[in-house]
């Protein structure tokens, strides 16, 4: 892993700015976004936002509107993704970003990216980056996409109640790392660190 890999806690394009400029820094091209995980909910006001966000990164982005298998498997959305300076991949609804990608061109373009490139994840399209998975319904895991592997994480933590971060920290058997809003995870060259309030448990693969 070449490029740069960011997972964020929660608040796609509202509050991670800070940390955007610093990611996107010296970036050529625009920023491609990929609402998949927010298909049944309402990706237009994510789009919306995300333009008021590239206002204030000084950036172009470009919509990948890929919600359903059928739309991964196109090449010209794929495209999209592979010829992108950075790649957002946004939307709260996991299961739906795996089950939408898995094994798709989309998908192979988005591991592509990231041998050069830049992919920031937010909340539950973070989680779903991972193998192992945080299942949402329950905070049991579960089979992910595999961009990053032996790592779960565990976003907008606040959110969670006690004794549910508890189950799911006693049912792991990697490192999880917590992830409230505000936070992240980065893997910048092969090399991990968190930026903000992230809480470890267990080892980072440095």
């Amino acid at each position: 892993m070449l490029g740069k890999l960011v997972l964020q806690g929660g608040g796609p394009f509202i509050s991670n700015d800070e940390l955007d400029a610093r990611v996107l820094q010296g970036m050529n091209g625009y920023v491609a976004v990929l609402p998949t995980a927010e298909a049944f909910e309402n990706p237009a006001a994510l789009i919306a936002t995300s333009v008021l966000w590239a206002q204030r990164m000084g950036v172009e982005t470009k919509l990948c509107a890929v919600y359903t298998r059928a739309d991964a498997r196109e090449n010209h959305l794929a495209e999209i993704v592979r010829e992108a300076g950075a790649v957002y991949v946004v939307g709260d609804s996991p299961i739906h970003l795996r089950t939408t990608l898995q094994e798709t061109v989309v998908y192979k373009a988005l591991e592509q990216q990231l041998e050069n490139g830049i992919v920031v994840a937010v909340a539950g399209s973070a989680a779903a980056l991972c193998d192992p998975m945080v299942d949402p319904r329950g905070g049991a895991f579960t089979l992910g996409l595999g961009l990053v592997e032996g790592i779960a994480v565990i976003t907008e933590s606040e959110t969670w109640s006690h004794d549910r971060l508890q189950r799911s920290l006693q049912l792991a058997n990697t490192t999880v790392v917590q992830l409230p809003t505000g936070s992240a995870l980065l893997c910048v060259q092969g090399k991990w660190n968190v930026d903000g309030p992230a809480i470890i448990h267990g080892a980072l693969p440095n």
